[in-house]
């Protein structure tokens, strides 16, 4: 049976947020829970993941979402495929800037 990869640990802020409000803590982990029911493996997962927080446009989403992708063994090259998928519905101006959101964290990859 396959390990699965560590997970990068969360930012020090998230934690900090976590203790102020267990309560919203323990109902995104419930969230968090109820994600993992169904058919999806973990890499399409986190691409699809990925994929609703550029359409969001949520800086710090796509940055853990990368970050955990990136975890997944998920490549740079299909990281900018997510990118170019959502381009021609998120317009040009925002597609580069989650490029730069992605590159911020692929450059410590």
């Amino acid at each position: 049976m396959k390990a699965k990869p560590k997970m990068p640990k969360p930012p020090r802020t998230f934690d900090e947020f976590s203790e102020t409000f267990p309560s919203l803590r323990k109902a995104w982990d419930i969230l968090g829970d109820a994600a993992k029911d169904g058919p999806l493996d973990d890499r399409t997962v986190r691409l699809v993941k990925l994929g609703v927080a550029i359409g969001a446009m949520r800086e710090g989403a796509v940055h853990s979402s990368a970050r955990k992708a990136i975890a997944l063994g998920i490549s740079t090259d299909e990281l900018n495929q997510v990118v170019a998928l959502a381009s021609s519905i998120i317009g040009m101006p925002s597609s580069v800037a989650v490029w730069t959101w992605l590159r911020d964290s692929t450059a410590k990859k």
